[in-house]
């Protein structure tokens, strides 16, 4: 962590400074923070918590600033702020080492820009377009005619299947799978046909994928996460599903196929919503819930 003084963070961040300008050396949680660190505190609730804190600073909302009884920066949402701020105090590792590694797997075709990073033993196959500053890690497959946007990071053993489209500044947590088959076999009396899966897995941008998640391609029209989405570990998207720009759903969610969910919705972890529905925009489901109907009202 870089330390910083108050002043400089709030020209930076914004916000208002109260009390006296002092060096922080890194943020801390209210509970455990000392007189060289900030913590953050989201409302009236943890007033106590805020009096019995030693932090040396406090990022608050003008309510509280009355019983913060220390230097505090002042602003509309501290949660925000403080997710900018771990930004500006802990920024990312060095600049990347553009190239690629002699172990990577990298096809002749492939158009790979000269800023991206490519790491031990990725493999890169024909026809793919890697873009600008994009960092493939250990391991990293994306497969024949995949196109990975500006600025995107995919950690160690993401497979991004052919076709697919991954848009700008997407991060892809280890081991998360775009564009595997979708569920698709048709009973022949006596056993399985297998569907072709010839639709894509398309990711907006600004899409933040979990370890261990699987978003299938669809079976002909494309399987769609838009911009901004936020998808935890461990759930599975299931083929020509969409899903709405900034939705957030929590780890282990499944949600089966051709299933429609809006915009800005937020989805417990473990809830499992059913094939062909359609969820509206703003809908909140909590955790372990069952979802076997519409919930089209929008903020239901």
């Amino acid at each position: 962590p870089m330390a910083w003084t108050l002043s400089e963070i709030v020209a930076r961040l914004g916000g208002e400074l109260h009390g006296e300008d002092r060096l922080v050396a890194r943020l801390a949680p209210l509970d455990e923070a000392g007189a060289d660190e900030i913590a953050f505190v989201t409302g009236a609730k943890h007033a106590d918590a805020l009096r019995a804190s030693a932090a040396g600073a406090v990022i608050v909302k003008a309510d509280l600033l009355d019983i913060a009884a220390r230097p505090a920066i002042v602003c509309a949402d501290p949660y925000v702020y403080f997710a900018r701020l771990a930004g500006l105090m802990c920024p990312p590792a060095a600049a990347r080492a553009a190239g690629a590694h002699p172990s990577a797997a990298v096809a002749a075709d492939a158009q790979v820009a000269a800023s991206a990073e490519i790491r031990e033993f990725v493999s890169i196959g024909a026809g793919a377009v890697i873009g600008e500053r994009v960092l493939l890690m250990a391991g990293a497959v994306v497969e024949a005619g995949a196109v990975i946007g500006d600025d995107c990071v995919l950690h160690p053993r993401v497979v991004v299947h052919h076709g697919c489209v991954v848009g700008a500044r997407c991060i892809l947590h280890a081991g998360a799978v775009i564009g595997a088959d979708g569920f698709g076999n048709a009973w022949a009396g006596d056993h399985w046909e297998k569907i072709p899966q010839i639709g894509r897995a398309v990711l907006g941008d600004d899409v933040e994928i979990g370890a261990n998640t699987t978003i299938d391609r669809g079976a002909l029209a494309d399987t769609v996460i838009e911009r901004g989405v936020r998808l935890d570990n461990l759930i599975h998207i299931a083929h020509n599903c969409r899903v709405g720009a900034h939705t957030a759903m929590a780890a282990c969610v499944g949600v089966a196929g051709s299933t429609s969910i809006g915009a800005n919705c937020m989805i417990g972890g473990a809830a499992m919503i059913a094939g062909h529905l359609k969820i509206g925009d703003r809908v909140h489901i909590s955790g372990g819930t069952l979802v076997d109907k519409n919930l089209d009202k929008p903020g239901q």
